[in-house]
């Protein structure tokens, strides 16, 4: 009897842990998962690596160039920018979810000066992609 009560005390307890914990927003779809492969192409300023994140079509804002281009020439404007701000480091500083889409904010550190990026992902077939792209100049704000 004692053994049937413990395995009800545990399936309780069980029970309320998770009905609790979906409840609080803990667990569940919008918590941020920002694959780390990103963060590592950024960081070794890797554009081929990159695009392997990225959407069929993405917008691109960097510098004087902004607009929406295909993946491929996406890529080729980041090897461009890459190639003349050689990289130094990447951090992620903050990272966000909502629903299917999620987003980081980062401080690129380069050669020539640092900027901010910004990332917003988008899930499609079950696979998080790269829509938007949004590298800037840090002036410290």
């Amino acid at each position: 009897m004692t053994t049937n009560y413990n395995n009800m005390k545990h399936s309780v307890f069980i029970t309320v842990l998770i009905t609790i914990l979906c409840n609080s927003g803990l667990y569940g779809q919008d918590q941020p998962n920002i694959p780390g492969g990103i963060s590592l192409a950024f960081k070794a300023g890797n554009a081929a690596e990159l695009s392997k994140y990225m959407n069929a079509t993405v917008e691109l804002l960097l510098l004087d160039k902004e607009d929406f281009y295909r993946k491929n020439v996406a890529e080729t404007i980041l090897k461009d920018f890459f190639s003349e701000y050689k990289t130094k480091d990447f951090t992620i500083r903050h990272q966000g979810a909502k629903n299917d889409a999620q987003y980081a904010i980062g401080n690129l550190k380069t050669e020539k000066g640092d900027f901010r990026v910004y990332f917003l992902l988008k899930k499609i077939d079950r696979e998080l992609l790269i829509h938007q792209i949004r590298i800037e100049p840090d002036n410290g704000r």
